[in-house]
């Protein structure tokens, strides 16, 4: 039955077994599952004023707040299409995601209004609606989302059989990932999807009624939004939302609220651990740490748990969210692994042909089952490249040794993680070769103490061209999201290459010697 995979009626019936029970922290304000079922119904009805219907893309692009949470149970509940969206991205990718997605509604704040302000959003076809949340309005074309709403409490939307989702395959959510051929991605995540994922977290987190999560990653990314979030309202426990990172505030909600959950990805632990002793509070109150999103260091690990946060490994993909997990004592016996397939899904390791390889051979990650999504948004050829014969194929190569645990060995798709966000370096390499000056480049990822992993530029340029390494980076302003900047940039006369001319990247970084560095 749909109504019990729909996370607005799991928002409903806690309402009504527990009204009072907190379901959001956030900026000292606490807003119980009453208040939050009320707060949803009050979207929904403002959506349906609006003539949102059912299958209708919304697109949210704000940071981390009640009101993102809010958006999401609303379009839920009507069945319109929840469509988060990274607010760090750059003009032409938002661009490109609203052409794709064709959305009826768009609701910003401040963070992107300068990302959003030099689109020519009013010629989109099908026309679309603007709201803007904020402290002030932006102009009188856009609504102001929290006055707009305010005139609807007490109300509740309007559903009938044709409205709201009657099947648990309906489309949930889009959420677009960059895509290796340059232009995002959007994933279609159904509701079947969503709940499955819940499953899966209940599991991996052994959550409780009681549970404390703090949630400090994006809610526009799979491990905000459906590793922890969702699966909070699922279990009727409560969610201290951070707008941003901060270590020292980290600390002390985790102390003062006796946070008992808690996921992040590397970057955020080694910041956590350059916070002085003396400026640390007690997190006595943990009882599962997880962490994912980036590769990970058995000394990592041991520096996490020596300072109280022994960490549980998980790794997936906005296609799948989690796939495999690891706990305490496994990720610390099995240096390297990345875990276990979880409950909920098939997961194996296949050659070329799809094909089963056994224990300790090279293959890749392809998964089967209710937490793969259901295709690229408007992409049939991307969505019959990735799934095939009903098995998604992630681009993740991996080993898995006679117990069962994998390792990652490469990314099939040249893909590396920088400080939890995904960078392709083909989106990279597309936008840099519209310079006039440059012949040829190629992008990979190197280690960084920082952030993981960065972007490492070589690059071929044209005859008695002049270029220096600043110069490079600054063309990516406005072009691409800072955290797909290239970091380093070396200057090549050639490449080493395949016979068929394709660049062989790791003899690049690891042998080729620069004749010059910006």
């Amino acid at each position: 039955m749909i109504k019990s995979m729909n996370i607005a009626w799991w928002v409903f019936r806690w309402s009504e077994l527990y009204p009072d029970k907190p379901a959001i922290i956030f900026d000292n304000t606490t807003i119980s599952y009453m208040e939050l079922h009320d707060r949803a119904n009050r979207t929904a009805c403002w959506l349906q004023s609006l003539g949102i219907e059912k299958g209708d893309r919304v697109i949210v692009m704000l940071g981390n707040c009640p009101e993102f949470i809010e958006l999401y149970i609303a379009c839920s509940h009507l069945g319109a299409i929840f469509v988060p969206v990274n607010f760090r991205v750059s003009m032409p990718e938002l661009d490109y995601t609203i052409k794709n997605a064709r959305p009826r509604l768009f609701v910003f704040d401040s963070k992107c209004a300068n990302t959003f302000t030099p689109l020519s959003l009013n010629y989109q076809r099908p026309p679309m609606l603007f709201a803007f949340l904020g402290e002030q309005s932006v102009s009188d074309t856009i609504l102001d989302y929290r006055n707009e709403t305010a005139s609807f409490s007490g109300q509740k939307p309007f559903l009938t059989r044709s409205l709201g989702p009657a099947y648990p395959e309906e489309p949930h959510v889009i959420m677009y990932t960059s895509g290796t051929t340059g232009q995002p991605k959007g994933a279609v995540l159904s509701h079947r999807k969503t709940f499955f994922n819940c499953l899966n977290a209940d599991i991996f987190f052994n959550l409780q009624f009681d549970d404390i999560m703090l949630i400090l990653l994006p809610l526009f990314h799979s491990g905000g939004l459906f590793i922890q979030a969702s699966p909070i309202l699922y279990k009727g426990a409560t969610m201290v939302i951070h707008p941003k990172f901060d270590p020292l505030k980290t600390y002390e909600d985790i102390h003062r609220f006796k946070v008992t959950k808690f996921l992040g990805v590397p970057t955020v632990y080694r910041a956590l651990l350059q916070v002085a002793p003396e400026q640390r509070k007690d997190l006595t109150s943990l009882k599962v740490c997880a962490i994912g999103g980036e590769k990970t260091t058995p000394a990592l690990l041991l520096e996490c748990r020596d300072a109280g946060f022994s960490l549980r490994q998980i790794m997936g993909q906005t296609e799948t969210s989690i796939l495999l997990w690891a706990s305490e004592d496994e990720s610390l016996r099995k240096p390297g692994t990345v875990g276990r397939p979880v409950f909920h899904a098939e997961v194996r390791l296949a050659d070329r042909n799809g094909k089963t390889v056994g224990p300790g051979e090279v293959g890749e990650i392809v998964v089967r089952g209710s937490i793969m999504m259901k295709e690229y948004w408007q992409d049939p050829m991307k969505t019959e490249d990735t799934i095939r014969n009903s098995w998604l194929y992630t681009g993740d190569l991996a080993r898995k040794d006679e117990d069962g645990y994998y390792y990652l060995v490469d990314r099939a798709r040249d893909m590396y993680i920088s400080g939890g966000e995904n960078v392709y370096p083909a989106e990279v390499e597309r936008v840099l070769k519209t310079h006039g000056g440059i012949e040829d480049l190629a992008i990979v990822g190197v280690p960084d103490p920082t952030w993981g992993e960065v972007g490492h530029a070589f690059v071929i340029l044209k005859p008695e061209v002049s270029l220096a390494t600043e110069e490079l980076i600054a063309f990516c302003t406005d072009l691409l999201a800072r955290y797909k900047w290239p970091k380093y940039v070396t200057f090549c006369d050639d490449f080493p290459r395949t016979s068929l001319g394709k660049v062989r990247k790791a003899v690049l970084i690891n042998d080729h010697i620069p004749i010059e560095n910006g």
